[in-house]
Order: structure tokens, then sequence, then C-alpha cells
């Protein structure tokens, strides 16, 4: 399932793609009202998830444009929710609309939702990068033809803030952040968790293939030859 992502804070943007993947979305994004039609175009995606206040070209404006040519599901995101702009939203052809600020839990329900009702089947929250397949749901990773190996939740967490950004090195506050919470965890911890996951998913834990350790900065997931 493919998701179009526009809007101009890219902050937000990278944020509401990361909910995404997780959830087993291949994710593309938009900075624009003019890219973002360009890359419906290109990659016609299965939702388009637009915010409503760009310069040029706004989300209304993208929206009655795609409308004009397809049925692809559009969820208007916008800090905007004065009536009128949600009726406009919905007359022009909009199938949800959310109000910044919003929750993940509630991004991804009202995303699902608007799936549903437009015959198409959710993302499976499974994600799959070389040979690792990761089932968030199940806490399980499966190396190759191997049998599943299961994980706690904390494992779990970890092992999928890392397959969500495989090939890219991740801070080591924003592990913890996403592990543990803004205040739950530390270094010493993250150490510990990461040591336990690699007895566990690589073949020699003291030399690791997978999960590797970026000095100075964190830790990435690596199934090819480089971190980017």
């Amino acid at each position: 399932m493919k998701a179009l992502i526009v809007d101009d804070d890219r902050v937000l943007a990278d944020v509401v793609a990361f909910t995404l993947r997780r959830e087993g979305f291949e994710v593309i994004k938009a900075y624009d009202g003019r890219s973002a039609v360009q890359r419906w175009v290109e990659e016609q995606p299965d939702i388009i998830l637009l915010d409503v206040n760009m310069p040029e070209l706004d989300g209304f404006s993208v929206c009655k444009q795609i409308r004009g040519q397809s049925d692809t599901p559009i969820i208007l995101l916008t800090v905007r929710g004065e009536e009128d702009d949600i009726i406009k939203g919905f007359e022009i052809g909009a199938d949800d609309y959310i109000v910044k600020p919003f929750s993940p839990r509630q991004l991804v329900a009202r995303t699902k939702a608007v799936l549903r009702r437009a015959g198409k089947a959710a993302a499976a929250p499974i994600h799959q990068a070389g040979d690792l397949n990761f089932d968030r749901s199940r806490r399980e990773v499966t190396i190759g033809d191997g049998d599943a190996v299961s994980l706690t939740q904390l494992e779990n967490r970890l092992f999928e803030c890392l397959i969500v950004n495989v090939g890219h090195v991740l801070t080591t506050d924003a592990i913890i952040d996403h592990v543990w919470g803004p205040s739950g965890g530390d270094r010493d911890m993250l150490r510990q968790l990461v040591r336990r996951l690699r007895g566990k998913i690589e073949p020699d834990p003291t030399n690791p293939i997978y999960i590797k350790t970026i000095p100075g900065l964190g830790y990435g997931l690596v199934v090819k030859r480089e971190i980017s």
C-alpha cells in the first residue's frame, strides 16, 4: 500500500511518514502543491495525505485537480478547523479532514478507515529488508528461510525503529525516545537492549552484520554494504 504525504512542514511530513511506515505503508513525499500533483501522476499512490496551507498551489487546489481525474482517496490535514473550510474540503472531493495537531493513532485509524471505504485493504504491519522479515504485531523476526525469532516488547520497538529507517543512521537519543519515551531510558539501557537483540538475530553477535554501531552517532540497520 502506497501513501503520498504532502506538507511544506518537512518535520511534520517526516513524522507522518514514520507513522505510516511502521504500519507497513510505502511512503513518498512532496513539499508543495505542484510537486504533489507530479508525484501523484508518477507514483499512483493508494491514498494521499494532503496539507491545506501551502504556498503557490494550496491543498484545496491540489485536491480539486486530482479529484477531477481520479478517485484516489484524499485526507486533508490542516490547522484550520472552521466549519466552512471543512465543508469546502468535502465539497471538492476530500474523503476525510484531520485538524492539526493529531495523534499518530488517530492518523492511522482514519487512514485505514478511508481505505476500507474505498475498498482497499489496509497495509499489513510487516516489513522486509534484505533477508530480514519483521512482523511487528507478532513481535517476530525471520531471517531468510529460518525460524521466526520472538522479541520482547522493548526489543520489538527497537527493531521496528531500525528497520523502518533501514540504511540510515539513527542517533542514540532518537532511538531512546522511540523505545522508552522522552524520560524513560538512557544510553546504558540502550546498549544492553542492542546487545540482547544482536544475540537473537546476529549469526555472530560479537561481529554484527545487521545492527551496526556508528561511533559518536548511534546505530543503523544494514542490509547492504553501507549506511547512507
